[in-house]
């Protein structure tokens, strides 16, 4: 089973209408992966998804909703970080260069098996250890 690990800023894109085009493409995404099963998040990315659909984005929504939105993606696998993900992280941070946070998001899609990362922030087609990059929105 091909894995795609979804960053925050993909799932935010499925859900912002004002986003435009990002939005057509993120959501057709996040669809296929919702119909293929092989959709992979962490508890960071639903954290920050939260976060941004209910304060960051254009039309923020309700908590509640969010909430619901958030729900829905218990279904798939879920990373949830620990002490040893927190020093995996900080070895890729110094290892790739990339902020902490992002070294976080590598690690799980590394910890889930997840062959594509899909990101708008890390560089399109870099390849992290076994997980690959890949900018749907490029």
């Amino acid at each position: 089973m091909n894995k795609f690990f979804v960053d925050t800023n993909i799932l935010v894109y499925a859900y912002d209408v004002s986003e435009g085009e990002k939005h057509r493409i993120a959501s057709a995404l996040i669809e296929d992966l919702w119909n293929t099963g092989n959709g992979v998040i962490s508890v960071q990315v639903l954290q920050e998804f939260f976060v941004t659909v209910t304060r960051k984005v254009a039309k923020p929504v309700l908590p509640a909703i969010a909430r619901e939105w958030a729900a829905r993606y218990l279904s798939w696998q879920v990373v949830a970080a620990d002490g040893q993900s927190v020093v995996n992280a900080i070895e890729l941070q110094s290892q790739y260069q990339v902020s902490f946070w992002d070294a976080m998001i590598l690690q799980a899609a590394q910890r889930a098996q997840a062959a594509t990362l899909l990101s708008e922030d890390l560089n399109d087609g870099q390849q992290y250890g076994a997980v690959v990059v890949k900018n749907p929105l490029r």
